[in-house]
């Protein structure tokens, strides 16, 4: 019985496992099916299995072969795929590139071959007579430069030398770069006159000055700029106006003893500015950013602090003040340099020079201003001001420098809550002084030789059109001009013309006398539509007169509805006090040479000069009498004023930009927004679309990767 129950438990667990693995086999099948047969077997199944089965249960292993699964056949992966195709365009683009490349290579090679030219020293060549011996004459009895040693260098050229008015320009920056852009080539005989043969890209010294970029990328060759207008360019230094002889007396940039007469019909005074002490003592012992020597000047300087910093016999306290970098004046310039020399000291001093060199180094501003960047938003002030603080740059506000000496600089510090003054000095080892313009010798010259016209001690005065108060034929723009704003002082003259445009037609000015016009009276709407004229006349003074009927009623004492002459006067002067100077930027400089470009070009359109084979002279009225442009036609004689040709200028403010350290504010009209990386990016493109030739944007771009890839380099000089 015992037996027999064992051999009964076999079977039962036998059965149970077929019924398992059946079941298991059966669900790969088909596993609708597996529910089914999914039971364990009864025991009525048994008679399935006859007696020699049941005999060798309890000695022997049952082994049940479970059919195989169908195994699908593998279809190709879409990763496969993708790599066929990554590899294909690899080995196409590479092969492109290649042979972009080398095409390129031979294309180089077969152009760089062009470029070599044979001897043509012997080759007969013309120069005028005038050139080689010029003529004497002018109130030092000098030579004239009646003609250059190129002007007949080319057809073009001797023509222009011939029959075309002669357009002399004064000075190589902003406005005279912006002026020869715009000029059409064959209207006008060019000549630029400055100590200088290139143009500087300004706005970009800080970074020369630090080894971010090399000055070289920054300068632009005049001459070439001058040939593009088939011109010439004479390296020398405009020392004074004879207005009446129209003449330029000129020095060389080399010998003052070398001086002579350059005759114009048209002069462009674009000679910029100086800086301005202030009345400072000890000037000489800091360093400016205005000109490419002295980008240079203070690269060298930096080097040789660091140098020293090294040296064993150098005491904690000098190596203290050598690498004390101070900067005198909180404008763009000023915090530009500071954000640079930080940014150098902070991220390429530690790669070649002892780690204790960056643990010392101190970056100072002292402004006069509560915020660095004061002409700014104020947002953007504040937050430029914070950056540096938190940057450890040393931002002292509300200072003012008293004396600098030759190791340290003495300034007066206010204290913003009891307002008392105290003495405080920080010793230097550079000092940067980057505070304000001054007027330039040539516009003082200027101011002083038309003194019944020319009130302004600081820049010389123009017109609306740029034309130098005094002077019609002459124009200055640029740094060295300011436009005047006289409203009140030609009152009459602007409701005497609104009159007679108005209510007046064909009746002669000189029949309305400035009595009459005194004791006339005009109603706000007349008052209204004469500042819409005086907008078109003195465009600077748009934002002021654009809401002027709102505050007319302030000087309507009587509440008449209408102002009389005084009151009128009185208004005028409130809105000639509101309207501020032109800003010394190279923006305003920029437009300006554009705009005065754009008239010459419709003003040699409207005289014919280059079509009017009838064109026999061209000559301008003396120019303290006069504006007039007079060209004889035939018998006629065809007069224009500049009020004919073109409208007046107006300044166009595109915005303001800083870079203050591994950012960059910008300050637009409406909106203003500060960043990081991305905004200094962005900075940098708005440079590099201004630069004024390929080979300087090819250079910035160098400059740029190479700054990234191997720091910047303050060691060449």
């Amino acid at each position: 019985m015992i037996l027999k129950r064992n051999l009964l438990s076999s079977v039962v667990d036998a059965s149970k496992t077929v019924s398992i693995l059946s079941s298991s086999s059966i669900l790969l099948r088909n596993s609708s099916a597996s529910l089914s047969l999914s039971k364990p077997l009864q025991i009525n199944q048994f008679h399935r299995f006859n007696t020699s089965h049941l005999r060798h249960f309890h000695t022997s292993k049952i082994t049940f072969i479970e059919p195989k699964p169908s195994i699908p056949k593998e279809k190709p992966t879409s990763s496969l795929k993708t790599i066929g195709t990554i590899t294909k365009f690899f080995v196409l683009s590479s092969g492109v590139m290649v042979s972009v490349l080398g095409i390129s290579l031979v294309a180089f090679f077969l152009y760089d071959a062009t470029t070599y030219k044979e001897d043509s020293s012997s080759a007969s060549i013309s120069v005028p007579t005038l050139a080689l011996n010029p003529n004497r004459g002018g109130p030092e009895n000098l030579p004239v430069l009646d003609s250059t040693l190129d002007a007949l260098d080319s057809e073009l050229k001797g023509e222009l030398s011939l029959n075309k008015p002669k357009l002399v320009i004064l000075g190589s920056g902003w406005a005279s770069v912006g002026l020869l852009k715009t000029l059409k080539p064959g209207d006008y005989d060019v000549t630029v006159i400055s100590p200088t043969n290139y143009f500087l890209f300004t706005p970009l010294l800080p970074c020369a000055a630090t080894g971010t970029l090399e000055v070289k990328s920054l300068m632009a060759s005049i001459r070439k700029i001058v040939n593009d207008l088939s011109g010439h360019y004479l390296e020398a230094k405009a020392e004074k106006i004879e207005f009446e002889d129209k003449l330029v007396k000129v020095t060389s940039a080399y010998d003052e003893s070398a001086q002579f007469y350059v005759p114009y019909d048209k002069l462009v005074v674009a000679v910029g500015c100086t800086s301005n002490t202030h009345g400072v003592q000890g000037l000489e012992y800091c360093s400016r950013l205005k000109t490419a020597n002295d980008a240079i000047d203070i690269r060298k300087k930096i080097k040789a602090n660091l140098e020293k910093s090294c040296l064993p016999t150098t005491t904690d306290e000098e190596r203290r003040r050598l690498l004390s970098f101070v900067v005198c004046g909180g404008g763009p310039t000023g915090v530009e340099f500071a954000a640079e020399v930080f940014d150098l000291l902070n991220e390429d001093l530690p790669k070649s020079y002892p780690k204790l060199l960056r643990q010392e180094v101190s970056v100072h501003i002292i402004q006069s201003r509560s915020n660095i960047l004061n002409t700014y938003d104020e947002r953007i002030a504040e937050y430029a001001t914070k950056r540096f603080i938190n940057e450890n740059i040393d931002v002292q506000i509300n200072s003012r420098v008293e004396k600098i000496l030759e190791d340290r600089v003495i300034f007066k510090k206010k204290n913003d809550k009891d307002g008392s003054v105290t003495l405080e000095e920080i010793p230097f080892g550079l000092c940067l002084w980057s505070t304000g313009v001054a007027q330039n010798p040539l516009a003082k010259n200027v101011t002083d030789s038309l003194p019944d016209h020319q009130k302004n001690r600081r820049a010389i005065e123009t017109d609306s059109y740029l034309r130098v108060l005094g002077a019609p034929d002459v124009y200055a723009i640029g740094d060295c001009s300011t436009v005047k704003t006289d409203l009140a002082d030609h009152a009459v003259d602007f409701v005497r013309n609104f009159i007679i445009k108005k209510h007046l037609h064909g009746i002669s000015s000189d029949q309305i006398s400035e009595n009459d016009i005194k004791h006339l009276s005009l109603t706000y709407d007349e008052i209204c539509e004469m500042g819409k004229e005086l907008m078109k006349k003195q465009p600077q003074t748009r934002e002021h007169l654009i809401t002027l009927k709102d505050s007319l009623p302030q000087y309507d004492s009587a509440s008449c509805g209408k102002l009389n002459f005084d009151q009128i006067t009185s208004l005028l002067k409130n809105v000639e006090k509101q309207v501020t100077s032109l800003p010394a930027t190279a923006q305003r400089a920029h437009q300006q040479g554009k705009y005065l470009g754009k008239k010459f070009n419709k003003l040699a359109k409207k005289l014919s000069l280059v079509e009017n084979p009838n064109v026999t002279s061209f000559r301008s009225e003396n120019p303290l009498k006069t504006d007039l442009d007079l060209a004889t036609v035939g018998t006629t004689t065809l007069i224009f004023t500049d009020e004919e040709v073109y409208k007046p200028f107006r300044y166009v403010h595109l915005g303001s930009l800083a870079y203050i350290g591994n950012s960059a504010v910008f300050d637009l009209p409406g909106y203003s927004f500060v960043g990081g990386l991305v905004a200094m990016y962005l900075w940098r493109s708005i440079y590099f679309a201004q630069t004024v030739s390929i080979r300087t944007r090819v250079l910035l771009f160098m400059d740029w990767l190479k700054r990234g890839f191997f720091g910047r380099d303050i060691l060449s000089e």
